[in-house]
């Protein structure tokens, strides 16, 4: 009986080490795991390097993108760099409302521009930022409206290789059905951290970037090196995850179409593009 009893307890110490490698290789579901996470990109820089070298201290996995020909555009593109910063070229891209494109500035794209000069003057910009991973819009309200531009902005895009980021300035941009067409990675915008400028508003909208990411497990948002962004930003993303989010790089938030995951689609713009005045 003894002898047995022996028997027993080596078969069953046998099949415990057979199995020990599974166990131990199982995943562990941490509450860290589920956090909801949010992606933060200032837009605009390249034009005022006090202003711009503020917004690349900010704490975190920021994201940046920076227009194509300002004074402090190689400058700046070449600091983020060093920083480990994911740099996006700022596409200047026609707007809906006349008097706002002349404030595009030079290497805009737009409606009357024919197939060779849009790829010229965007391969232009895209050479004019080192760094780049990823494009988003400047403007753009008109622009991304129209399919057959932005058809030819998604074929440049997949042969190097890019993202997309959705400003999302115009509620009929076709920009995410057509990355999504061509199996572009994209993004598209979920709150304006700043549409309206100062501290009270820069935090409300925070508040709603939290909300949003609680709500659909993440969400993107866009700021600009404005001084009251930065320091708002620059207090809350000191400890952000006292929230209850993660800070993550814009990378993290794109979902490409080889995993089989579904793409990020604007879920809660937070503020209208109207309101956004773009």
């Amino acid at each position: 009986m003894h002898m047995e009893m022996h028997k027993c307890k080596n078969k069953l110490f046998f099949y415990l080490l057979l199995l020990s490698p599974a166990l131990f290789s199982m995943p562990v579901h941490s509450e860290e795991s589920y956090k909801p996470i949010i992606s933060i990109l200032i837009d605009d820089l390249g034009y005022k390097f006090k202003e711009d070298t503020r917004a690349l201290a900010l704490p975190g996995p920021v994201a940046y993108a920076i227009l194509p020909h300002g004074p402090h555009t190689e400058k700046i593109s070449q600091l983020a760099f060093k920083k480990g910063k994911d740099i996006l070229l700022h596409l200047p891209m026609q707007a809906e409302v006349m008097d706002k494109n002349e404030f595009l500035g030079p290497g805009a794209l737009t409606l009357n521009m024919t197939r060779k000069d849009f790829l010229k003057t965007l391969n232009i910009n895209i050479h004019a930022v080192p760094n780049l991973i990823g494009i988003n819009n400047h403007m753009g309200s008109l622009l991304t409206q129209h399919p057959g531009h932005m058809q030819w902005l998604m074929d440049s895009m997949k042969k190097n290789g890019q993202f997309y980021v959705d400003s999302l300035t115009s509620d009929n941009s076709v920009a995410a059905r057509l990355a999504k067409e061509n199996n572009v990675p994209y993004l598209t915008r979920d709150i304006f951290l700043d549409h309206k400028q100062g501290s009270k508003n820069v935090r409300a909208q925070f508040k709603e970037l939290i909300k949003t990411a609680k709500r659909n497990g993440s969400a993107l948002g866009i700021g600009h090196p404005h001084a009251s962004t930065i320091q708002v930003l620059s207090e809350l993303l000191q400890d952000v995850e006292q929230y209850g989010v993660k800070l993550v790089s814009i990378k993290s938030l794109i979902h490409k179409p080889t995993t089989g995951k579904k793409y990020a689609q604007n879920r809660n713009q937070g503020t209208s593009a109207a309101s956004a005045g773009m």
